[in-house]
């Protein structure tokens, strides 16, 4: 979409996984990209990528989004660099797998810091340096914000708590011509969560049985429902949560709890 050409994209998270594969998405069509992520290594080796996509600028800030202090400080300066943020992207996240009655308060309350108030963070960080009206706003969310899942009562309620930030922040910052909306990413093949959701090839292979469409998703599926949802071909939705999951969802939990079960 040539329409993002110049534009300045913000990604919290935006080092690996689903949030890179959205920046690189962006920096080929010529975007200024800014990525935060807690790792500098990574922050590194993806600011190489973007370039190498053909971003017209990069730039990479180490912060945990969980410290929003350090949050608020690397959009200030992404905004200097690159100007008002025409594209936020928050998709910083955390996952395990943990039955409820051995899960730790500790392990509990890191995800939800990570997932929901590490996006309440880079949201009211940003708020200041949002192009108004016209920026695009777009969380990270996932099917365990309305689908039970067996070993995921920290991420549903975290995804859960995602998606209401966003019908919030919808609601209050439309008047400002400021958009925001959620996608919702199925079993994207090659990424970390996957990695833990399917660590067999019998579990693998039971996930893609499990979506209607017969087979994983891909990074460049999400990116280019990102850049959709973001773009002016979507102008007049706001304050949505969209699967993007081959249709994953509509087999509810009892399908996905056969998926996750443990290969024999």
């Amino acid at each position: 979409m040539q329409e993002f050409a110049g534009k300045h994209l913000f990604v919290a998270g935006g080092s690996s996984g689903i949030n890179l594969g959205i920046a690189t998405a962006f920096a080929q069509s010529g975007a200024r990209v800014s990525i935060l992520s807690r790792n500098p290594d990574n922050i590194e080796a993806a600011v190489q990528q973007l370039r190498a996509a053909g971003a017209a600028a990069v730039s990479g800030f180490a912060a945990d989004v969980r410290q929003y202090d350090a949050v608020a400080a690397a959009l200030a300066q992404a905004a200097a660099a690159h100007g008002a943020i025409d594209v936020l992207v928050s998709g910083a996240a955390g996952n395990f797998l943990a039955a409820a009655a051995n899960l730790s308060a500790n392990g509990f309350r890191t995800v939800m810091e990570i997932d929901l108030q590490g996006t309440f963070n880079v949201l009211r960080a940003a708020w200041p340096h949002l192009r108004k009206p016209g920026a695009a706003v777009l969380n990270i969310s996932a099917a365990q914000s309305w689908l039970p899942m067996p070993m995921q009562v920290h991420v549903c309620a975290a995804k859960a708590g995602i998606d209401q930030i966003t019908r919030t922040t919808a609601l209050e910052w439309g008047p400002s011509g400021v958009r925001v909306n959620s996608i919702a990413p199925g079993p994207i093949a090659g990424t970390e969560g996957m990695a833990r959701l399917a660590p067999h090839a019998a579990s693998l292979q039971a996930w893609t049985e499990a979506v209607p469409l017969q087979r994983l998703g891909t990074l460049q599926d999400i990116a280019q429902a990102a850049m959709w949802l973001c773009s002016s071909q979507a102008s007049y939705i706001n304050g949505v949560v969209l699967p993007v999951d081959g249709g994953l969802a509509l087999g509810g939990s009892s399908a996905i709890t056969a998926a996750m079960r443990p290969p024999a």
